[in-house]
């Protein structure tokens, strides 16, 4: 054994992590115009972990329930949207049961309710999509490219799809219920035994219904393999049952600036599903004037309390109604598609280069200096994960249609989404899609810059 002499000075001769280099990049950031719609959106995310079979979310009315303040009494009707995420795990670790979810939809009418399923999309952490590793830019026109669940299903949304699973149209007659979902989330055969569901459906009814999620262990065959849950055995936990377990961390008032603050999971029914935008110079314009050379500006996205990069921005939808416990607005806006377009123009008098990208700056709330912050190394979390829709026409006029799958660090700059070749006098459109998906972390922003003329 070596002298402790000789130990110390190699041990204190190891480098501490040198802190992350900020990178100032002068610019204006613009809040976005456009705002979200009116359509509801069912947004089941608290508890995030379910450790205790129970009720997820319930806008039924409280009325013969025998948990009254497990159920918000918000009727939907017309388009609505319903998002869900939720993790399984076995605890003890050799509980193996799978999970099931569970989601319900009732009619409390006097006629046939007709219920279309327009797009929907449910997948596993595994083994639908485990989190891997992937580039930051990847061509994803055929949506195999994605890093879990709440990736994919986005991905599916944003081309239009309807997984097999759903028919394309549940009846419910008058005064009763049917399972919408009603999927498992399995741990056995895991290490760890860990696994999470994410689902999104879009709805358009032609009356008003209900809707409930609801988390229950498996039920067992008398040879001891498991079965999904019935109808009955759902409806009796929606009656009878309090909410699942184990709760979240209760979030902070929002007017409490003054205290560490937590955002809190989403347990509710949100504002809106869709956030249109004409991006132009101003509201009386039709284009939106392209940057001077080797000038940039920036639209912010996906802005909420604390986070709004100085534009004041608020973009997270409001609850319509929620748990006392869960988030006071949709932080995050999961699920919540953004249609941006941009009718670039290049007021100039010569050629420009011009390119669009999304990027996901610093979080801040005022900008210390006009600008946002990136990291010159970006950090190790990712901050968003997802499918992104460009369409503009190329050089020789063609329309061209692209899915780009982005993988961005927190502070990373990111690469163009469209780089375009500009005459002078030029018109170019471009349109922006994506769903924000769920593992991402607001805010980021959608950039558009002009290359530096050449000295």
């Amino acid at each position: 054994m070596l002298p402790l002499l000789l130990i110390l000075p190699i041990a204190q001769s190891i480098p501490a992590t040198p802190p992350l280099e900020e990178v100032l990049q002068p610019q204006e950031v613009r809040p976005l115009p456009g705002k979200l719609d009116t359509v509801p959106t069912f947004n089941s995310n608290s508890p995030e972990l379910v450790l205790k079979e129970g009720i997820l979310l319930s806008t039924f009315p409280p009325d013969s329930k025998k948990v009254p303040t497990a159920h918000l009494n918000f009727p939907f009707q017309g388009r609505f949207d319903i998002f869900a995420h939720h993790v399984a795990k076995a605890e003890p670790s050799e509980n193996l049961r799978s999970l099931y979810l569970g989601i319900i939809l009732h009619n409390p009418g006097s006629e046939l309710v007709k219920i279309n399923i327009l797009q929907a999309a449910s997948y596993l952490s595994q083994p639908d999509a485990p989190f891997i590793q992937l580039p930051s830019f990847t061509q994803n026109l055929l949506g195999t490219i994605f890093a879990g669940p709440g990736d994919r299903v986005m991905s599916d949304v944003l081309r239009g799809r309807r997984q097999e699973i759903f028919p394309a149209q549940i009846e419910i007659p008058s005064g009763q219920s049917r399972m919408l979902l009603n999927l498992p989330i399995p741990v056995q055969g895991l290490t760890p035994p860990v696994n999470g569901r994410s689902t999104l459906i879009r709805l358009q009814s032609n009356g008003t219904v209900y809707a409930a999620s609801l988390a229950m262990f498996a039920r067992v065959n008398p040879d001891g393999s498991e079965r999904l849950p019935t109808l009955e055995e759902w409806q009796n936990l929606l009656d009878n049952g309090d909410l699942a377990g184990p709760r979240d961390k209760t979030a902070t008032p929002l007017e409490e600036t003054d205290k560490p603050r937590i955002y809190g999971r989403v347990a509710g029914v949100a504002g809106g599903s869709r956030w249109r935008a004409l991006l132009v110079d101003n509201p009386k314009a039709t284009y939106l004037t392209i940057p001077q050379p080797g000038q940039v500006f920036s639209y912010a996205l996906s802005t909420l309390h604390g986070g709004t990069l100085g534009t004041g921005q608020i973009q997270s939808a409001a609850m319509l109604v929620r748990y006392p416990d869960t988030a006071y607005r949709a932080h995050g806006n999961y699920g919540i598609q953004y249609n941006l377009k941009l009718p670039l123009y290049n007021s100039t008098q010569s050629f420009q280069t011009v390119s669009v990208s999304m990027q996901t700056p610093l979080k801040e709330e005022q900008l210390g200096k006009p600008g946002l912050r990136f990291l010159s190394t970006p950090a190790r979390e990712v901050f968003f994960r997802g499918t992104v829709r460009v369409r503009y026409k190329n050089d020789l006029g063609q329309l061209q249609t692209e899915f780009v799958h982005l993988v961005q660090k927190r502070g990373q700059p990111g690469e163009p989404l469209v780089l375009l070749n500009m005459k002078a006098g030029d018109r170019s459109l471009v349109e922006v899609d994506f769903l924000y998906p769920p593992d991402a972390t607001p805010p980021q922003v959608l950039t558009v810059s002009t290359q530096a003329a050449p000295r």
